[in-house]
């Protein structure tokens, strides 16, 4: 145990005061910059106004969501075994999103006025349905067939991306704007209210993925060997699926449709500091948080006094990093697989 302490101690404390560092940053840089001066002479009831009821609740909003994408994202890809993987990947974001789209351009049919509560219920709603049938779809017989639940995800999000498309294709220019706005993301307009929320459920469901962190090693070895080794894999699957959606679904009921979080920080925590998830998960929801924090502040700042849609700037630096691990992958089969030849087998 000692040794784990030892092994975590440094890149807990770097990225706590990484955290820390680029957190003051974003609540001191914008339309209106603030010095450290300024709060020890005492700031005016507009600066308090701007700092406590606007920056403030967002800046802690995309720590807390950075770091739910990238506990899920750490979760799925212990469960599948594939580094690839991410919380997209299983069709939650896209359900959300369906679900947040159906009440923005049908919703006026059913109610005289559409709020961002409804928007957010319907996304969570969606999200939990569809985790829910992509469970039932990849179980039979009592076992969960994890390559199935996988390709399932992809065809749902197929499915779901195409029904998207065909309720905006019927929306006029107002909800057509409400609705792209929603799918690229953004932290903007919420309440302190929906920081707590978010940040109760996401806390809760990142305790109970903690619990999960031996068995997560023992399956990354196989699912037979955590048989062997006495881990129920049954139910380990369930709360993995279950508490993953739970997560990315009220992060993104909340906040739009965020991607690439949950791929990127757990790989590049896996090349920091290996593969054990008493590490990676811990070091992975301070890397989310870090990097959501930090997109923010560029969102708000690049296109000043308009805001870059997060959702968007993430896909921008993500997909590239996707395919930057795409080809190292690729490399090291080649790699590999010449050394072997070499050898004369």
């Amino acid at each position: 145990m000692s040794s784990y302490v030892w092994r975590a101690f440094k890149p807990l404390f770097l990225l706590c005061f990484l955290l820390c560092l680029v957190m003051s940053l974003s609540l001191m840089i914008g339309g209106f910059s603030f010095y450290p001066s300024e709060l020890i002479t005492g700031l005016s009831t507009q600066q308090w106004f701007i700092l406590w009821e606007i920056r403030l609740p967002r800046i802690l909003l995309a720590a807390v969501v950075g770091a739910g994408l990238a506990i899920s994202g750490v979760a799925l890809q212990a469960l599948f075994r594939n580094p690839l993987a991410e919380p997209g990947l299983i069709g939650v974001s896209s359900s959300a999103a369906l679900g947040a789209v159906f009440v923005i351009v049908l919703g006026g049919a059913l109610w005289q006025e559409v709020t961002v509560w409804q928007i957010s219920l319907a996304a969570f709603v969606m999200a939990s349905l569809s985790t829910a049938l992509l469970y039932a779809i990849a179980t039979r017989y009592g076992h969960t067939d994890v390559a199935l639940m996988l390709l399932a995800g992809v065809a749902f999000n197929a499915i779901f991306g195409a029904l998207t498309q065909l309720l905006i294709t019927f929306s006029d220019d107002s909800q057509l704007r409400s609705a792209l706005f929603w799918m690229m993301g953004s932290l903007a307009n919420l309440s302190w209210f929906s920081v707590a929320l978010v940040s109760v459920l996401v806390a809760l469901c990142s305790l109970g993925l903690w619990r999960l962190v031996q068995p997560m090693n023992a399956f990354l070895l196989g699912e037979n060997v955590s048989l062997q080794m006495g881990y129920d894999t049954k139910w380990f699957k369930w709360q993995v699926m279950g508490l993953s959606a739970l997560m990315v679904g009220v992060s993104v009921s909340m906040v739009g449709v965020i991607g690439f979080v949950g791929l990127v920080v757990p790989h590049i925590i896996r090349l920091w500091v290996g593969a054990d998830h008493r590490l990676v998960l811990p070091l992975s929801a301070l890397g989310g948080a870090i990097l959501l924090v930090l997109a923010d502040l560029l969102a708000r700042q690049l296109l000043y006094p308009a805001e870059l849609p997060i959702g968007l700037l993430m896909a921008l630096l993500g997909g590239p990093f996707f395919l930057m691990m795409l080809l190292s992958k690729r490399n090291a089969r080649l790699k590999n697989l010449s050394s072997v030849q070499g050898k004369g087998f």
